[in-house]
């Protein structure tokens, strides 16, 4: 059951980032002012996307391997739940994302603003999918 622990212990992490970001950081970084915000959010961005996008096909993969060991299908439901977090993160947020990494910390303005908000608002559904794989898992593990 080794593979289980570990694919809930991945969700938990990812979720418990993903949370971070949204209650935590997000509002921190909305007190600032426009250029120190995009100036922030954008390294901020890179290196969650890079953890994030690793621990959810390694979560995947710990559950496909529980799902095999157990044939428990919560385990692959929870393991698809979590890697879901790539096409939509790819279709969802990715063009909001790409706006915000072309504009330079110069240029930011409200408009730059709003769609750091935008992209929390859409950042929070990634939220949502880490915290549902990780009670699905959870189940699995019962």
């Amino acid at each position: 059951m080794l593979a289980g622990l570990l694919a809930l212990t991945v969700a938990a992490l990812f979720s418990g980032a993903a949370l971070y970001i949204n209650v935590a950081e997000q509002p921190a970084r909305l007190g600032l002012d426009d250029r120190a915000l995009l100036a922030q959010w954008q390294p901020a961005y890179r290196r969650g996307y890079a953890m994030q996008a690793t621990l959810a096909v390694l979560g995947f993969l710990c559950a496909a391997a529980a799902w095999w060991q157990t044939g428990h299908r919560a385990f692959l439901i929870g393991g698809l739940v979590l890697l879901a977090n790539w096409p939509y993160t790819l279709l969802g947020i990715l063009p909001t994302n790409r706006l915000l990494m072309a504009t330079r910390p110069a240029e930011a303005g409200p408009e730059s603003r709003r769609l750091i908000e935008r992209w929390a608002r859409l950042h929070a559904v990634r939220t949502g999918l880490g915290l549902a794989a990780t009670i699905i898992i959870l189940t699995a593990l019962r």
